[in-house]
């Protein structure tokens, strides 16, 4: 039972997100003859990259989870202390005081310092327990330390003290936060289990996680490249997409056509001259207004002209020029494919690279792309790469048009 003279603080969390980084190196292709081989790794998703590279700072130590009561022993001590210290900084608002009664997941780096931590109330009896404080380091909050500590705390919340729901009181700036860890503002529990255990708070979202009893909370990434590695050992039964050939040496003399029949693997996935004719339909291209007859001049001039159309927008100036790594140093962590206008007009102007109108816009898109990747969703970059892609695949459709 609650303790009537026992405050219940607010619950109110400060962490974010972070973009994924992951240590991609291409090696320059050297010439190797034309023959199939094994598939590369495959291209980890941006939460399974960010998770992996958390499990190796865990693993060599430099950071640690640690489930803290206050026993009185000089460890929790000195871990108690240093997050009353975060949260003085994050929720200065809070009753520090308050932690001290209740149970805490801390993270430190170097066990040293603390980074972060949650502090939560168990009811045992009901078997679930309230977050009172969320809040990682001011330096840190974009550096993805707020899903790893959630992960912890759904482990320990679990196996140590039996809990199988979460309930706390979101603030409007922690809403989203908990929505991404797996709160919902639907209460599945019933009412008589939690009602009258908790405090009601004037301006908080109540909202629920469950707490699965089997996930592996702390190691989720691992699970999902255990079913990704399943499911991908059963389509190579029925395809040929994970055969992979040595890069192409055709233009290492000089600017050139090369047949798409001529690249290797093409004709093994089933393509045939016949085949391509009689897929092919009628088209002219549309240039600031005039159509054109599809001519490899013709086509020049739509890529260069859909070029300086993105240039004219006020919001390409992110796009203009390769990122810099000394402004943005973990950019290529995260970015194995990077691409730009500047880049893409060199292609452009040697006048071999882009022999189709759908390679050139692929090169674009994945500029986009890069953009949306690298950068959180609220943010201004991925909010113009949003707006631009949109545009310029509308202006791409209008660049062509069908006689047939």
């Amino acid at each position: 039972m609650v303790d009537a003279e026992d405050p219940q603080p607010p619950s109110e969390a400060e962490v974010a997100g972070t973009p994924p980084k992951a240590e991609v190196k291409e090696e320059e292709d050297a010439g190797e003859p034309a023959t199939a081989a094994p598939a590369a790794a495959p291209v980890l998703d941006t939460y399974t990259n960010r998770e992996l590279k958390h499990l190796e700072r865990e693993r060599s130590g430099e950071v640690q989870a640690h489930y803290v009561i206050n026993d009185g022993s000089p460890l929790s001590g000195r871990l108690l202390i240093g997050l009353k210290n975060v949260f003085s900084k994050c929720l200065p608002n809070m009753p520090k005081e308050y932690i001290t009664r209740l149970v805490s997941v801390v993270i430190t780096r170097n066990n040293t310092s603390i980074i972060a931590g949650i502090t939560y109330r168990p009811f045992h009896s009901q078997r679930f327990a309230e977050i009172a404080f969320c809040a990682v380091a001011q330096s840190l909050q974009v550096s993805g330390f707020g899903t790893r500590l959630m992960s912890w705390t759904k482990l320990h919340a679990r196996d140590q003290d039996g809990c199988q729901y979460f309930l706390t009181y979101a603030d409007n700036n922690a809403v989203g936060y908990f929505s991404k860890q797996g709160f919902s503002k639907t209460i599945s529990m019933e009412k008589e289990r939690w009602h009258g255990f908790i405090k009601d708070y004037d301006g908080g979202t109540l909202m629920e996680c469950h707490i699965h009893p089997t996930l592996p909370f702390t190691d989720f990434a691992g699970m999902v490249l255990h079913h990704k590695a399943a499911l991908e050992a059963q389509v190579r039964k029925y395809t040929k997409g994970h055969v992979q050939y040595p890069g192409l040496d055709f233009w290492r003399s000089g600017p050139a056509v090369l047949p798409i029949s001529d690249i290797p693997g093409v004709r093994e996935s089933g393509w045939t001259e016949a085949s391509a004719a009689a897929g092919s339909r009628g088209f002219q291209l549309v240039v600031d207004g005039a159509r054109l007859e599809p001519t490899p001049e013709a086509l020049h001039k739509c890529m260069t002209f859909l070029v300086k159309r993105i240039k004219a927008e006020p919001d390409s100036w992110p796009f203009l020029t390769p990122v810099s790594k000394e402004e943005v140093p973990d950019y290529y962590d995260v970015i194995k494919d990077p691409i730009d206008l500047t880049t893409i007009q060199e292609r452009l102007a040697s006048r071999a690279f882009y022999q189709t109108l759908d390679i050139f816009a692929a090169d674009v898109l994945r500029m986009f792309n890069n953009a949306k990747i690298y950068n959180a969703a609220d943010t201004i970059f991925h909010k113009i790469a949003m707006r631009l892609s949109n545009d310029f695949q509308r202006w791409v459709v209008g660049s062509v048009v069908w006689t047939d």
